[in-house]
């Protein structure tokens, strides 16, 4: 149980009102009893999510962030949709309950979800989880597998078809992407204009075969089993979900692949135990996930170099709001850092032009 993620205080200006959220899920859902406690999960920097506690239940609620939002991020229903039909073909999708569209009983949508109980990682292995070498090699490549099975979905048959259009996905990401890094400026932002310009020079062709992007897979998005603590019983946080290129899926996690040779600035930013010996490298990682999917990558600099820009994005869009001060979370305050980090490594791999 220790071992298990928990929930903590809520960060100031994040707060709920308990009683407007009790009242509205005794109207909506059979057998709630008492009072319930809320408090909020410490990961995660987009969507807000809380744990609710009630004596004989817990549910998880999950509502935008505060201050200024992306146009079209942070779609309660649509996340609600997708664990409702995707839980049918990817059985690792926590169980919707309810989706709330009336922003007067908490100042925003919010969807409820069922608590999943599990490890999750996030910068390093807890101190229990004693893993050797082999053991974390098998972990890193089950948390592979999870994502091949997912980019496998036939997301028809989950009644998923129009979650997205893959036909021109890999243009509109980068024009996407730079369209809203170029929005979400501030004073102080690098600008990306030589890596810009590369990934509009080097653009590929859509994959042949499109499929579930997650668009956020990372170990502190899934959730391993406390009884065996290499198996992955849970994928979380659907919120940036469509139907486009698997490999640009690829590209967005290995961003996050801070890797145990990768310079002092980049080491700062990493959030998960990906430095530790067993973890793949990122050459590794592309190579296993190419075996698995039986998908030929020869040259992956491109995807890779997109995810860079693409968590810059992310991360900047955040750092907007800190800055504008519509968000008091002092996590953001370094993300201008990380930003500039990001794009002097992004510059360097360009001259080398490979992983």
């Amino acid at each position: 149980m220790a071992l298990t993620d928990q929930s903590t205080r809520i960060r100031e200006g994040e707060e709920l009102d308990a009683a407007a959220i009790d009242s509205y899920l005794k109207a909506n859902i059979s057998g709630i009893t008492g009072t319930p406690k809320v408090s909020q999960f410490p990961g995660g920097a987009s969507n807000l999510t809380y744990l609710i506690e009630y004596p004989n239940q817990e549910f998880v609620l999950r509502r935008p962030p505060f201050g200024r939002k992306a146009k079209s991020a942070h779609d309660m229903g649509r996340e609600y949709r997708i664990l409702n039909c995707l839980n049918a073909g990817f059985p690792y999708c926590p169980k919707a309950y309810l989706h709330c569209t009336d922003e007067t009983v908490i100042g925003a949508e919010f969807y409820v979800m069922e608590r999943m109980r599990g490890i999750i990682l996030r910068d390093n292995l807890p101190a229990e989880l004693k893993l050797d070498e082999a053991q974390t090699r098998q972990l890193c490549q089950n948390f592979i597998d999870k994502l091949v099975e997912l980019h496998n979905v036939d997301y028809t048959a989950c009644g998923l078809a129009d979650l997205g259009r893959p036909e021109g996905y890999v243009r509109r990401q980068i024009d996407g992407w730079r369209d809203r890094y170029e929005k979400a400026l501030t004073p102080d932002a690098s600008l990306w204009e030589p890596v810009k310009a590369w990934l509009r020079d080097k653009m590929p062709a859509d994959h042949h075969k499109p499929g579930i992007v997650h668009n956020d897979y990372r170990f502190d998005n899934v959730i391993l089993d406390p009884a065996d603590p290499l198996k992955i019983i849970g994928v979380l946080d659907w919120e940036l979900a469509t139907i486009g290129d698997p490999l640009m899926d690829l590209g967005n996690t290995l961003a996050y692949w801070v890797q145990a040779d990768d310079p002092a600035p980049i080491q700062m930013m990493r959030r998960q135990p990906s430095h530790l010996p067993g973890m793949l490298t990122r050459r590794q990682f592309v190579d296993y996930y190419a075996e698995r999917t039986g998908i030929r990558i020869e040259e992956f600099d491109f995807y890779y170099l997109y995810g860079l820009f693409r968590l810059a994005g992310i991360m900047q869009q955040i750092y907007y709001r800190f800055y504008h001060g519509q968000t008091k979370d002092q996590r953001f305050a370094i993300f201008i850092q990380a930003n500039k980090a990001l794009e002097q490594f992004s510059l360097q791999l360009i001259d080398k032009s490979r992983l």
